[in-house]
């Protein structure tokens, strides 16, 4: 059909079938809006329908979308793209092309709902989901894992302040992730999760901050957010493995460290259930970053010179400060800079900006370079001093989970090289050499060599 005759006779429009899961695009920001509501039975899709509002063409785009899924198996609809929708109009002019891609997003989220909802596709030797962010470490996994490979890729967060192209769990992302996934010929499947990010991730972390501590979104988003509602989709649609762009390894049922060191990601893997972990595959655990790129470049994939995301996902296009005032309602709030002594040595604009070892942004200049010692978050205090202040061979932890019981090394930090240390002793960790900048709320990652066997979360 072409695209006046799904104008004229749109399909299903105004439909939504019983036991439908539902997708929506666009809004007031653009003008034009695509819902589209489809019903999963077992292993495709049963009935679909559609509505829309504004241009003709997001209006035959819906039709189109509702026209190639209906009666088709699951992954044959994850693989339709905003592409083909515009071929099946006859072709639309890059003006017109918003239209085929609202409703590509909209389908896109409806079938995500309902294979995380109502997917039961048997167990498929070789299948195998891969999480793709749409960055080039992602996209270097799915080339990776092969033709049989199922694509996802989540939305954790929506902020209009945000940076879309900088973030790798935007909507923006997630389109860009999609064109990727289809361009391999993968079926790819997006999940909505910004409410159990909200709760799971970000929430904690403004509360972390809110109570002095230095907390750690991305371990807290892999233990139990990203990474669970990945393994629990990759079950129902019949995929034995989950495969991600991380750089780590896997040694006797346990994490290790990756063959790069210098992008290791481990410490951030560190929270991992081993039931989990024993489902996971990292393809990139022993390429180096360049490795990596390379593969990137000669299998033609766009991101091939794609920058690494550097900030919290969240974050993109945002300060930190800006952004615990704007959702946490932590604002400026002054308060004391003590010395060591407990004499004041000037002012700051609210504990929870500053962590333990910070540097920057003290606003005390002049002599020896100071550090943040401690904060106070109840006091709204902070502590500041030399970095020979900072020394500590004694580590308080609290919450601590061992996959086995000998370990000679802890990460104190995300990019902290690890220190050698002895076995907890009422609590605390003894370091063989001293640790600068330990700060409170951090993971501490126990380690025996290059394996991962505990994590711990250091307390004040």
């Amino acid at each position: 059909m072409s695209l006046a005759l799904h104008l004229e006779q749109p399909r299903n429009r105004g439909l939504t079938p019983r036991g439908a899961h539902t997708g929506a695009a666009g809004g007031t920001a653009c003008g034009d809006l695509v819902r589209l509501s489809l019903a999963l039975e077992r292993d495709h899709v049963a009935a679909a329908g559609f509505d829309a509002a504004g241009c003709g063409v997001a209006i035959a785009a819906g039709s189109v979308a509702v026209s190639l899924v209906e009666g088709r198996s699951l992954l044959e609809a994850a693989r339709v793209s905003a592409v083909q929708i515009a071929r099946e109009l006859g072709g639309l002019s890059p003006g017109k092309l918003h239209g085929a891609e609202l409703a590509a997003d909209a389908l896109h989220r409806a079938l995500g709902h309902a294979a995380r909802a109502d997917a039961t596709l048997a167990l498929a030797s070789g299948r195998r989901l891969v999480a793709l962010s749409g960055g080039v470490d992602s996209a270097v996994a799915a080339l990776l894992t092969g033709s049989r490979a199922v694509a996802v890729t989540l939305e954790l967060w929506s902020d209009p302040e945000n940076d879309g192209e900088r973030s790798c769990c935007s909507a923006q992302a997630v389109r860009g992730a999609r064109a990727i996934a289809h361009g391999l010929g993968l079926a790819h499947l997006s999940l909505d999760l910004r409410e159990e990010f909200r709760a799971g991730v970000v929430e904690p972390w403004l509360a972390g901050h809110a109570g002095g501590l230095t907390p750690n979104p991305c371990v807290r988003c892999n233990g139990s957010v990203r990474l669970d509602a990945m393994l629990e989709l990759a079950q129902r649609l019949g995929a034995s493995e989950l495969v991600t762009g991380h750089y780590a390894r896997v040694s006797g049922g346990l994490l290790r460290v990756a063959a790069d060191a210098e992008k290791d990601q481990s410490y951030s893997l560190a929270a991992l259930d081993p039931a989990s972990l024993a489902r996971l595959r990292f393809p990139l655990g022993q390429l180096r970053k360049h490795e990596v790129r390379e593969l990137a470049r000669r299998h033609g994939l766009a991101v091939a010179a794609k920058p690494d995301s550097q900030d919290l996902c969240f974050l993109a296009g945002s300060g930190r400060e800006e952004f615990l005032a704007r959702h946490g309602g932590l604002g400026e709030r002054e308060g004391l800079l003590l010395d060591a002594h407990g004499a004041a040595v000037g002012r700051h604009r609210g504990a929870h900006r500053y962590t333990v070892g910070q540097r920057r942004g003290l606003g005390v200049g002049g002599g020896t370079p100071l550090y943040v010692l401690a904060t106070d978050a109840d006091a709204n205090t902070v502590t500041i001093g030399p970095r020979e202040a900072l020394a500590t061979k004694t580590v308080a932890l609290r919450d601590t989970v061992l996959h086995q019981a000998g370990f000679d090394r802890v990460r104190l930090r995300y990019r902290q090289k690890p220190l050698r240390c002895s076995t907890l002793r009422d609590g605390a960790l003894q370091l063989d050499e001293p640790a600068y900048g330990v700060a409170p709320g951090q993971l501490a990652c126990l380690m025996d060599g290059e394996v991962v066997v505990g994590h711990a979360t250091i307390a004040a």
